[in-house]
């Protein structure tokens, strides 16, 4: 063990997490970015074969394994040279550019085995496509879940500070009244007796 690896100093502590801290959170960030698309979309491809119509004829289990398996290799194909193509040029995962550029490569790649020539030439023009708007799409119901979830939590934090939380919306039938309101209603409902009884001895008078 080197002698710079048994400093104590604050730089070196610091170089040593970040030295140790990088690549995990680096394997997270490829966990979540190529194998949880890549088994959701096993098991979206698992979900069409139970529509298709083949599943008659070629049978339920194999018409769904071959489309799980398909969709499962697409996708992970796309993921991984996304992220192959992020980390050559050091930009992040909100490059769409990288999506492009990961699905005409992928298409090319995938098109040429199943289709030859042509193939790889549509099969990359519809890779580019489908990634980048797939990968639009995602950040931006991100950013909306992000500022749904932010409004949510401050509407909550003001609510609760200001003892609201039980307050009903201005169109609901069923009103929750104040003291000042409920004393209001209880004289009311003092007077309306009241008048109900002087009546009822006024009729009582009468017929005696």
């Amino acid at each position: 063990m080197s002698s710079s690896e048994n400093q104590e100093t604050p730089n070196g502590r610091l170089n040593n997490t970040f030295r140790h801290s990088s690549p995990s959170s680096s394997n997270d960030g490829w966990k979540k970015r190529i194998l949880i698309p890549t088994l959701l979309a096993g098991v979206a491809g698992a979900g069409t074969g139970l529509i298709s119509k083949h599943r008659k004829s070629l049978g339920l289990a194999n018409v769904s394994a071959s489309y799980a398996t398909n969709f499962a290799i697409i996708t992970g194909c796309y993921c991984g040279a996304r992220e192959f193509v992020i980390a050559t040029r050091k930009t992040g995962p909100e490059d769409l550019w990288s999506s492009g550029i990961a699905g005409f490569g992928s298409g090319a790649l995938l098109g040429r085995f199943y289709g030859g020539q042509f193939g790889a030439v549509r099969y990359s023009v519809i890779f580019a496509v489908v990634g980048t708007t797939a990968d639009y799409t995602i950040l931006k119901l991100k950013d909306v879940w992000r500022d749904y979830s932010t409004t949510t939590y401050q509407n909550f934090e003001n609510a609760k500070k200001n003892e609201n939380l039980l307050r009903l919306p201005e169109w609901f039938p069923i009103k929750i009244l104040d003291e000042e309101a409920l004393a209001a209603k209880r004289a009311q409902e003092e007077q309306f007796l009241a008048q109900r009884e002087r009546i009822r001895s006024l009729r009582e008078n009468g017929d005696s």
